[in-house]
């Protein structure tokens, strides 16, 4: 499938910016960001022992894992979004309490933001953290199949890296799948993407990954997310590829996590349907 053209050719700047835009979209993502946040400070704090593990070099190259009783469940691995740019993988930390209610571990990496790596260097800090997950994890208790989920540009990560080895099947959430239309907003200016990296990174534009993948979204997300979502849901089931199209019911782009906090959320039950179908 050729992948979609740029967002509204004759689209104002502040009609492509508003496009992309989840925190001017919701209206108390503040309040929620700050909640979650300090959520994810208490959780942390209660479970210290297997945090800041360093995969790479850098300060945010690190990996906080959340094993489950026994080192042979299920990993949910999650990467966090922030548009590339901003947040850190510690404000995401309380997530992990759905994965382990349900017998899963949980496990969060960390990636150097833009401007201080272009794209290309963050999907590769993402290859590398799998690597070290894959040698390492067993003796911090985590040795079982791996679902790679992320949410926004964790979206974004987990569709480009699902073809690492480790991985068995993956769930993107809310992300972004063709990168054209972020360059002409204000995003690009940190990110800086290049003809070349629009290509390469681009999850739409790729030869699709033929592990099962859940494609989710919020019902109430900005249009363009819903949009990104679908049409690469739809790209993968005309190369007759497993994985579902998840949209969540009434969740915008920030509650759409409830779903994989809570033990019997719709995402968590998605990762759980996905290893039904992974080799």
């Amino acid at each position: 499938m050729t992948p979609f053209p740029p967002f509204r050719a004759g689209a104002s700047q502040d009609e492509r910016d508003a496009a992309y835009d989840n925190t001017r979209a919701v209206a108390d993502s503040a309040a929620l960001i700050a909640a979650r946040n300090a959520a994810s400070e208490v959780f942390r704090a209660a479970h210290p022992g297997h945090l800041d593990l360093p995969y790479a070099p850098g300060e945010r190259t690190k990996w906080d894992l959340f094993p489950a009783a026994g080192p042979g469940a299920p990993c949910l691995v999650f990467v966090h979004g922030g548009y590339w740019q901003r947040n850190r993988r510690e404000d995401f930390c309380v997530l992990a309490e759905g994965a382990l209610a349900r017998g899963w571990s949980f496990a969060l990496p960390g990636y150097t933001l833009a401007p201080d790596a272009s794209l290309t260097r963050i999907v590769a800090e993402i290859h590398a953290a799998l690597d070290w997950l894959q040698a390492n994890g067993a003796g911090h208790g985590i040795a079982g199949r791996v679902v790679l989920s992320g949410w926004s540009a964790g979206g974004h990560l987990a569709a480009a890296c699902a073809g690492h080895p480790l991985v068995s099947a993956a769930l993107a959430i809310s992300g972004i799948f063709d990168l054209a239309p972020i360059r002409d907003t204000y995003l690009n200016d940190k990110l800086r993407l290049t003809e070349a990296e629009i290509e390469a990174l681009s999850p739409l534009r790729q030869p699709p990954v033929g592990k099962p993948m859940a494609i989710a979204y919020g019902s109430a997300e900005l249009p363009e997310l819903r949009r990104q979502s679908r049409h690469f849901h739809g790209a993968r089931a005309e190369a007759h590829l497993p994985g579902p199209l998840v949209p969540v019911a009434r969740a915008d782009h920030f509650r759409i996590l409830d779903a994989l906090r809570e033990p019997d959320g719709e995402l968590l039950r998605a990762a759980d349907d996905l290893l039904k179908h992974a080799a």
